[in-house]
């Protein structure tokens, strides 16, 4: 039986082509009078308050707002919410102080990891470099992945197609301006991602089969204070979210292109406003759709909702939603590589041009990826393991003097090894500690139930306990 779609293939391939393309086209006329490793890094440094803080927000939402958090609502409940929008916002803050400080120590820098060798050592700088590019790179194929599922998942069109379209696409200005392009294509998306996520909400929240007496009916265990998973969830997501996002490459070249520090705190500030109820909107379209449909798919939830009616409009809505935010994030994630690479990598290699064929490396291998429809789920969640253990010794050297290099490495590695002995296995059943070498009746269900959040948790918390505990015994 032939699957039906809510809008056909030719309409989905013209729309995607016209919204990649177009980003393509502006990034591209806009650089060329911006040439030099200046506007291709840092945009000349010279970013206003409102460009920024729309290219903060459009490069921090990408197309797993449509995904991610309504899913960790369906099971998660209104905590998962909270977590993920306040994660998602929490390093803008973070940034306010981390952005002085390494503006004030390090003006002329390019990236993060520049102020890490100087100040911590180099031992420590190679590993921050590897655990950002991996990072960068599992990102950049979840977008990708997830932007050509999604078109798939409305039109049929296949996977590769939409991957190699939105690749192309945005390599082209990307690799050619730069930050500049990024920034102003941030613009551009920013724009259109609020109005259509408006659109989106007032069909929503004005639809007849939804009610707040059904919500509270239904998914009254998401909304109970007694659900333990609206408080282990919470926390597991906002700890992992604002972890990654710090050691983020993209973030930190805005945080370089700011005109001066009046403008990039206030967009931090700003940024950080938008970023919540966008979040949190979006997770609370699971609950509302689980209360709808208690079988409802977690990773559809959102479009479970938006699209009951089958509506091509609202179909054609997402398709350009979904291509912008994905581009915006794409675009970011690329020119942050290629910064890292430039900068950083001086004894890989010197040159943009070699930068440019790793970018291009590394998007053929996420469009290889993201054509097979490969879930990397489990990848990204080491990822954010790694992250969780790093970033209180990173960020913490950025402020203490007279730093012990291995002191801080051991604290990461202790952090990663109580990670790595609680990290759940692929099908989340066990993990190395529990479940292999202890029994699960040994420990309390709290424990053995919630072994990612004890995972998360307990690789952040190593490190602090190591390295306080190390500065008291040597202050005495």
């Amino acid at each position: 039986m032939e699957q039906l779609y809510f809008i056909n293939q030719s309409t989905a391939l013209i729309l995607v082509l016209l919204t990649s393309f177009l980003f393509a086209i502006i990034g591209v006329l806009y650089s060329r009078k911006y040439r030099g490793y200046s506007n291709y890094l840092t945009a000349g440094r010279n970013a206003g308050t409102l460009s920024l803080t729309t290219s903060l927000v459009a490069s921090a939402l990408g197309a797993w707002i449509l995904f991610g958090p309504a899913s960790a609502a369906t099971w998660g409940g209104i905590g998962s919410v909270i977590g993920y929008s306040l994660g998602t916002a929490f390093p803008m803050l973070a940034l306010i102080y981390l952005g002085k400080k390494i503006r004030k120590d390090f003006p002329k820098g390019i990236t993060f990891t520049q102020f890490i060798f100087h100040k911590i050592g180099k031992n420590l700088f190679k590993f921050i470099i590897l655990l950002s590019v991996f990072y960068m790179f599992i990102f950049l194929c979840a977008e990708i992945t997830a932007v050509a599922m999604l078109i798939n998942y409305i039109s049929g069109v296949s996977l590769w197609v939409t991957a190699a379209l939105v690749i192309a696409t945005t390599l082209i200005y990307t690799l050619y301006g730069g930050l500049r392009a990024s920034i102003l294509t941030d613009n551009l998306q920013f724009l259109i991602i609020i109005i259509l996520l408006l659109v989106c909400t007032n069909y929503i929240f004005s639809s007849d089969f939804i009610s707040y007496k059904n919500i509270t009916n239904n998914s009254a265990v998401l909304l109970s204070g007694k659900y333990i998973p609206n408080y282990t969830a919470g926390l597991t997501f906002f700890i992992a979210v604002a972890a990654t996002n710090l050691f983020h490459q993209g973030n930190w070249q805005r945080v370089f292109a700011a005109k001066n520090y009046k403008v990039l705190n206030k967009s931090l500030k700003l940024s950080f406003l938008i970023i919540i109820p966008i979040v949190f909107f979006m997770g609370v379209t699971g609950i509302i759709a689980i209360s709808v449909d208690s079988k409802v798919n977690p990773d559809l939830a959102f479009f479970s909702i938006l699209l009951k009616d089958k509506s091509e409009i609202l179909s054609m809505v997402i398709i350009i939603l979904a291509i912008s935010l994905t581009v915006s994030t794409i675009d970011t994630l690329v020119n942050a590589i290629s910064s890292l690479i430039i900068v950083d990598g001086k004894k890989i290699n010197k040159s943009l041009k070699s930068s440019n064929i790793l970018v291009i490396f590394l998007s053929i291998i996420a469009f290889f990826v993201a054509s097979k429809g490969f879930s990397i789920l489990y990848l990204f969640l080491l990822a954010d393991l790694l992250c969780c253990a790093a970033v209180f010794p990173v960020f913490y050297g950025f402020y203490k003097r007279n730093l012990n290099e291995r002191h801080l490495i051991i604290s990461v590695m202790i952090g990663l090894i109580i990670g790595f002995l609680l990290f759940p296995s692929p099908d989340f059943s066990k993990s190395i500690l529990i479940g292999l070498v202890l029994p699960f009746d040994l420990l309390p269900q709290i424990v053995s139930s919630y072994l990612l959040f004890w995972s998360f948790l307990l690789a952040t918390l190593g490190p602090v306990i190591v390295i306080i505990s190390y500065d008291s015994f040597k202050r005495r």
